[in-house]
Protein backbone atom coordinates (compact mmCIF):
# COMPACT_ATOMS: atom_id res chain seq x y z
CA UNK A 1 0.00 0.00 0.00
CA UNK A 2 1.50 3.21 -0.73
CA UNK A 3 1.22 6.51 1.23
CA UNK A 4 -0.05 9.46 -0.20
CA UNK A 5 2.43 12.13 -0.93
CA UNK A 6 0.22 15.31 -2.35
CA UNK A 7 0.18 17.84 -0.17
CA UNK A 8 -3.68 19.10 1.00
CA UNK A 9 -5.03 21.87 -1.18
CA UNK A 10 -4.04 25.10 0.51
CA UNK A 11 -6.01 28.52 -0.03
CA UNK A 12 -4.12 31.96 0.38
CA UNK A 13 -5.62 33.67 3.81
CA UNK A 14 -5.55 37.43 3.51
CA UNK A 15 -2.38 38.73 5.69
CA UNK A 16 -4.69 39.65 8.52
CA UNK A 17 -6.42 36.31 8.89
CA UNK A 18 -2.82 34.44 8.91
CA UNK A 19 -1.61 35.76 12.36
CA UNK A 20 -3.48 33.15 14.13
CA UNK A 21 -2.95 30.36 12.48
CA UNK A 22 0.94 30.78 11.88
CA UNK A 23 0.56 31.18 15.91
CA UNK A 24 -0.80 27.72 16.31
CA UNK A 25 1.50 25.94 13.62
CA UNK A 26 4.77 27.76 15.58
CA UNK A 27 3.43 26.38 18.77
CA UNK A 28 2.36 23.04 17.66
CA UNK A 29 5.85 22.30 16.53
CA UNK A 30 7.82 22.08 19.63
CA UNK A 31 4.47 20.21 21.52
CA UNK A 32 4.60 17.43 18.27
CA UNK A 33 8.29 16.65 20.04
CA UNK A 34 7.01 15.94 23.50
CA UNK A 35 6.15 12.63 25.23
CA UNK A 36 2.98 11.65 25.17
CA UNK A 37 1.61 11.25 27.91
CA UNK A 38 2.98 15.20 28.21
CA UNK A 39 1.49 16.20 25.33
CA UNK A 40 -1.91 14.71 26.55
CA UNK A 41 -1.79 16.80 30.04
CA UNK A 42 -0.86 19.94 27.99
CA UNK A 43 -3.94 19.56 25.49
CA UNK A 44 -6.10 18.83 28.30
CA UNK A 45 -5.16 22.10 30.66
CA UNK A 46 -5.47 24.03 26.84
CA UNK A 47 -9.02 22.63 26.41
CA UNK A 48 -10.65 24.27 29.70
CA UNK A 49 -13.04 26.10 29.10
CA UNK A 50 -13.86 25.44 25.57
CA UNK A 51 -17.02 24.48 24.40
CA UNK A 52 -17.08 21.33 21.94
CA UNK A 53 -15.82 22.32 17.92
CA UNK A 54 -18.33 21.85 15.35
CA UNK A 55 -17.21 20.21 12.27
CA UNK A 56 -17.53 23.68 10.18
CA UNK A 57 -15.22 25.07 12.83
CA UNK A 58 -12.47 22.44 12.90
CA UNK A 59 -12.75 21.93 8.89
CA UNK A 60 -12.08 25.71 8.89
CA UNK A 61 -9.02 25.64 11.71
CA UNK A 62 -7.85 22.31 9.69
CA UNK A 63 -7.69 24.55 6.65
CA UNK A 64 -6.41 27.57 7.53
CA UNK A 65 -3.28 25.83 9.36
CA UNK A 66 -2.65 23.77 6.08
CA UNK A 67 -2.78 27.60 4.06
CA UNK A 68 -0.09 29.26 6.21
CA UNK A 69 2.75 26.07 6.92
CA UNK A 70 3.64 23.49 3.96
CA UNK A 71 5.13 20.99 6.75
CA UNK A 72 1.11 20.92 8.23
CA UNK A 73 0.47 20.32 4.13
CA UNK A 74 2.45 17.44 3.58
CA UNK A 75 3.34 14.08 5.95
CA UNK A 76 3.74 15.54 9.80
CA UNK A 77 -0.02 14.96 10.88
CA UNK A 78 0.96 15.25 14.28
CA UNK A 79 2.30 19.00 14.16
CA UNK A 80 -1.04 19.62 11.76
CA UNK A 81 -3.82 18.37 14.37
CA UNK A 82 -2.06 19.86 17.55
CA UNK A 83 -1.99 23.47 15.28
CA UNK A 84 -6.03 22.69 14.07
CA UNK A 85 -7.08 21.98 17.85
CA UNK A 86 -5.09 24.73 19.21
CA UNK A 87 -6.38 27.46 16.46
CA UNK A 88 -10.07 25.93 17.42
CA UNK A 89 -8.74 27.21 21.41
CA UNK A 90 -7.77 30.43 20.04
CA UNK A 91 -11.85 30.70 19.20
CA UNK A 92 -13.02 29.25 21.90
CA UNK A 93 -13.93 25.42 20.98
CA UNK A 94 -12.12 22.33 21.29
CA UNK A 95 -12.21 19.35 18.70
CA UNK A 96 -11.66 15.71 19.77
CA UNK A 97 -7.95 15.75 19.22
CA UNK A 98 -6.70 11.74 18.65
CA UNK A 99 -4.04 9.70 17.69
CA UNK A 100 -3.97 6.31 16.69
CA UNK A 101 -2.80 3.39 14.34
CA UNK A 102 -3.52 0.77 12.12
CA UNK A 103 -1.80 -2.75 12.08
CA UNK A 104 -2.16 -3.68 8.20
CA UNK A 105 0.19 -2.48 7.60
CA UNK A 106 1.51 -0.62 10.55
CA UNK A 107 0.93 3.06 10.39
CA UNK A 108 0.49 5.91 13.22
CA UNK A 109 -1.63 9.07 12.66
CA UNK A 110 -3.02 11.78 14.22
CA UNK A 111 -6.17 13.57 13.58
CA UNK A 112 -8.90 16.03 14.90
CA UNK A 113 -12.75 15.20 15.48
CA UNK A 114 -15.97 16.88 15.74
CA UNK A 115 -19.59 15.91 15.55
CA UNK A 116 -18.50 12.67 15.67
CA UNK A 117 -17.05 12.64 12.04
CA UNK A 118 -12.88 12.85 11.36
CA UNK A 119 -11.98 16.33 9.96
CA UNK A 120 -10.37 16.75 6.40
CA UNK A 121 -9.04 13.12 6.29
CA UNK A 122 -9.16 10.78 3.18
CA UNK A 123 -9.89 7.70 5.55
CA UNK A 124 -13.28 6.54 6.76
CA UNK A 125 -14.03 6.58 10.38
CA UNK A 126 -12.22 3.55 12.03
CA UNK A 127 -9.72 3.13 9.67
CA UNK A 128 -7.16 4.14 12.34
CA UNK A 129 -7.99 2.64 16.38
CA UNK A 130 -7.25 5.61 18.25
CA UNK A 131 -4.63 5.30 21.63
CA UNK A 132 -4.80 8.67 22.59
CA UNK A 133 -7.70 11.31 22.82
CA UNK A 134 -8.42 14.81 24.41
CA UNK A 135 -11.92 15.56 23.62
CA UNK A 136 -13.71 19.05 24.90
CA UNK A 137 -14.18 18.60 28.82
CA UNK A 138 -18.38 17.47 28.59
CA UNK A 139 -20.47 20.03 30.24
CA UNK A 140 -21.29 19.38 34.06
CA UNK A 141 -24.43 21.48 34.16
CA UNK A 142 -26.16 18.87 31.32
CA UNK A 143 -24.82 15.78 33.58
CA UNK A 144 -27.04 17.38 36.71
Amino acid sequence: MSVPVTLAERRRLPPHRRVLPLLAVALARPLSTVRPARLRRILELCRRGARPAGADDALAARQAVVSVSLRCAGQHCLQRSIATALLCRFRGTWPTWCTGVRTQPFAAHAWVEAEDQLIGEPYPKGHYRPLLTVGPVPDKAADA
